[in-house]
């Protein structure tokens, strides 16, 4: 079921990633549901998703805190 929550979540991710006010909202969302490991994939993934998106960066501050 954690792993469904996860695969969701990239799911979501990916699909806003058009949009980064959006995104930041459903990132700060993921955070609050994920578990600790899935949130250190998630930091992963997300850094290859910036990569091809470097709009979306400035949402990383919300992994910081």
């Amino acid at each position: 079921m954690a792993r469904a929550m996860y695969d969701y979540t990239k799911s979501v991710l990916n699909k806003v990633s058009f949009d980064v006010n959006l995104f930041c909202i459903e990132l700060k969302k993921a955070l609050t549901r994920l578990l600790p490991h899935e949130i250190v994939e998630l930091k992963i993934w997300l850094n290859v998703l910036i990569e091809k998106k470097p709009q979306l960066n400035q949402c990383l501050i919300y992994l910081k805190s």
